[in-house]
Formats: structure tokens, sequence, C-alpha cells
């Protein structure tokens, strides 16, 4: 029952075993779980001593917020594996408004920039992932192409619950099913996707100055966007 019964550390040496089902993360050789109490077995032994480091480095008491690694194992075990193909079609619903597809229809220089950073992504999924989305100004709804969505709802579909767990992470906080796909695919470095995300934003912030709440909250999820691509990329190490 290592793991989250307490918030004190109670262990004096953390290391990692692999078994038939992939491999497990021991805390003073008993098996780490998860909150919901699900053994802690990855597919990987670079996810495992990941996860072991976290807790190797951790003081007197446990702080979640410290183990990335960790947090997003759990989620892969206790909610994507119970629920894959629910948060699969959840996912590949963000393909249908896509935050790509959205523009602005003025002022010009912001409908030229979003021109240019945006419709080269999608000349990119269309070549890459089979999917031509269009875009189209303004806030109200338009409806893809139906062949599109289901070539980028297949793709989903195909992770691994780990994949998925981290893919969740780079669509969710980028509102865009393309980046995503794009940071999985190193399309580009993470930093400069993560700025693709944020070309409304930061057009505002030249005209208007930064807002340091907002900008600080931007900073939080750019880091947790970095570290959902250095997850996904766990997967394959």
């Amino acid at each position: 029952m290592a793991g989250w019964n307490t918030k004190r550390k109670f262990w004096k040496e953390t290391s990692v075993s692999q078994g038939e089902d992939g491999f497990a993360v021991l805390l003073d050789g008993r098996g780490l779980k998860t909150p919901a109490k699900t053994p802690v077995v990855v597919p990987t032994e670079t996810i495992a001593q990941a996860i072991a480091a976290e807790w190797d480095v951790q003081v007197e008491e446990i702080d979640p917020l410290t183990m990335p690694v960790t947090r997003w194992a759990n989620a892969a075990l206790d909610k994507v594996a119970l629920q894959h193909a629910e948060v699969a079609d959840m996912l590949a619903e963000y393909g249908g408004t896509d935050l790509l597809c959205y523009r602005a229809d003025n002022p010009q220089e912001l409908v030229n920039r979003q021109a240019e950073l945006w419709d080269p992504v999608l000349d990119w999924a269309a070549e890459t992932l089979g999917a031509r989305l269009v875009p189209v100004q303004g806030v109200m709804f338009q409806s893809q192409d139906d062949s599109a969505l289901e070539h980028l709802r297949t793709r989903v579909h195909g992770f691994s619950n780990f994949e998925m767990s981290a893919f969740h992470d780079l669509v969710s906080l980028s509102g865009s099913l393309i980046l995503g796909f794009a940071a999985v695919e190193n399309l580009r470095p993470i930093d400069e996707l993560w700025a693709l995300s944020r070309v409304d934003e930061l057009w505002q912030e030249e005209q208007w100055g930064r807002d340091e709440e907002a900008h600080e909250l931007a900073e939080i999820k750019k880091a947790a966007f970095v570290q959902a691509h250095k997850n996904f990329n766990l997967c394959f190490n």
C-alpha cells in the first residue's frame, strides 16, 4: 500500500523492478500505488526511473506538485485505463472546434498574423494526418468535413493509456487537437507550438500591455504543456 495514504515520507530506498506487465516502482521494496490503490506499473523503464526519482527527492512531506511524472502515471492508470474510448472521443471533439480554425475578422493585422502562423500547421495536418480542416472567420460554429474528423478520431483512439494521458494535457491546455498532434509529432520546438496557441493573447499584450496575473497563469499552463510533451516522449525511451 506504499504511496498516498500518508503525506509524510516513510521510506528510505526507492527502486524499480521489471515484471511481466512492465516496470514497477518500489518504496523500501513495496510496490507504489496510485491514490485509487492501482499498482504503479508502467510500460517503460524510463518512466519508472523518472517516477522513482521524484519520490527519491521528497524530504519530509510528499508534495504532489513536485511530481509531474507520477501524477501523469496516476491519471493514465486511474482514469484513462478505465475509460480509454471516452477520453479519446472527448479529445477528438476538439477537432470540430479547433483553435486554429477560428479566426478574427478584424483588425487586419491580427487576421494576417493568424493566417501566417496557423495556415502552415493546418496544411501540415492535411498532408501528414490526412485531415483538412477549414478556417472560418468569427465565432459562429461551422462544421468540418466528417472524413477529416474521422481520420483524427482514429488516430486519437490509437494512443496507449500513457500516451493518451499526456496527449490530453497537450490538447486541453492549447485548445487545439492539431497542435496536440503537432507536439507529439515534434513538428516544431515545443515552445513555438505553445506560442501558436497564444497568438490572440500575445497580440492583445502588444496592444494594451501585459496583464501580470494572466501572464503568470499562462506561464503555469506553458510549463504543464512542456511537461506533457516530455511525458509523451518518455513512452518511447
